[in-house]
């Protein structure tokens, strides 16, 4: 349209057009910019928005290996079977060895939880 406007071709009620045609065109072009300009905008808290949930995810099962990482060394440790643990002649060795798996789960439990981190 601007080439045929440069050109001369065009009669003066058909410049006229052609001009409209060009202010349509101009408006339609920064009207389609806004749009995508908000689709962009859309998109990246749609993205935002799945990346925290993701992370609360994440952290919940951060929380929960590291929680469960201390009744894991203490029974592997236990399970050994020396000879020479002290533990194992005792009458009350294997409730103490139980009790201190529950308590090395519970106590970073409660610690994170008094830390606000498993909410």
């Amino acid at each position: 349209v601007s080439f045929m406007m440069r050109s001369r071709l065009l009669s003066a009620e058909q410049f006229e057009d052609a001009r409209q045609i060009l202010r349509d065109l101009d408006s339609l072009d920064s009207h389609t910019a806004f749009l995508f300009d908000k689709i962009n905008f859309l998109m990246d808290a749609t993205v935002g928005f799945i990346n925290i949930n993701q992370n609360k995810i994440i952290k919940i099962f951060s929380v929960a290996s590291v929680s469960l990482l201390p009744p894991t060394l203490v029974a592997s440790s236990y399970g050994m079977n020396f000879a020479f643990m002290p533990e194992l002649q005792w009458q009350y060795g294997y409730p103490l060895a139980l009790a201190l798996m529950v308590l090395s789960a519970v106590v970073p439990m409660l610690y994170f939880r008094k830390r606000g981190w498993l909410r």
